[in-house]
């Protein structure tokens, strides 16, 4: 998703820059600033540094939220019948960048959600200071990771909802997009 959004906004004619996770090798138009990342850490500094001086971010990475406190470079062999893990929360990189957002810069948001879909989704849009939050569901057929399809709901600051049927990632993508583009043009306290 966050690739079709990148190549979705350079064809409006943004200047793009995309914080890319460990992915396989996708090619990526030469208009678009690619940064590469291996861990939720570089993800989040980058992000930071980026959105310094962005107009629009849009966060689309499925970060983990969790991190091991020990990371092994070598395997972990049986030993047991359990193993436990202590996990620490990584960096909440939407809600930092919802925290240091300047008058005049947007911020759009993911939430896959499984249950109270609408209800949670726009309760972490408050949370973390964004102006739109797009939803979509494990609970859809066709949509989230592993498919080339989503089906997205929209909800932005003012409470207004829209919802898509299932559609390819790009058109997906130029849905979002319309909707900022919207959203700057109409102002942020007027109905879109």
């Amino acid at each position: 998703m966050g690739l079709a959004l990148a190549e979705a906004a350079a064809e409006y004619g943004a200047h793009v820059t995309l914080v890319l996770g460990p992915v396989s090798n996708i090619p990526v138009p030469e208009t678009i600033k690619v940064i590469k990342v291996t861990s939720a850490q570089q993800m989040a500094d980058e992000c930071i540094e980026q959105y310094r001086s962005a107009d629009i971010g849009i966060l689309a990475a499925a970060v983990a939220d969790y991190t091991p406190v020990v990371r092994e470079q070598r395997k972990i062999r049986r030993t047991g019948d359990e193993l436990l893990i202590r996990l620490i929360p990584t960096k909440d990189i939407a809600g930092t960048l919802g925290k240091m957002k300047k008058p005049g810069q947007f911020l759009a948001g993911f939430a896959l959600e499984t249950h109270n879909e609408i209800e949670n989704a726009s309760a972490k849009l408050r949370r973390k200071n964004l102006d739109i939050i797009v939803m979509n569901s494990l609970n859809d057929e066709g949509a989230g990771f592993g498919y080339d399809t989503n089906r997205i709901t929209i909800i932005d600051s003012n409470n207004n909802i829209d919802k898509f049927e299932l559609k390819s990632k790009d058109e997906a993508a130029r849905d979002i997009l319309d909707k900022i583009v919207k959203y700057l043009k109409t102002g942020r306290d007027e109905t879109i």
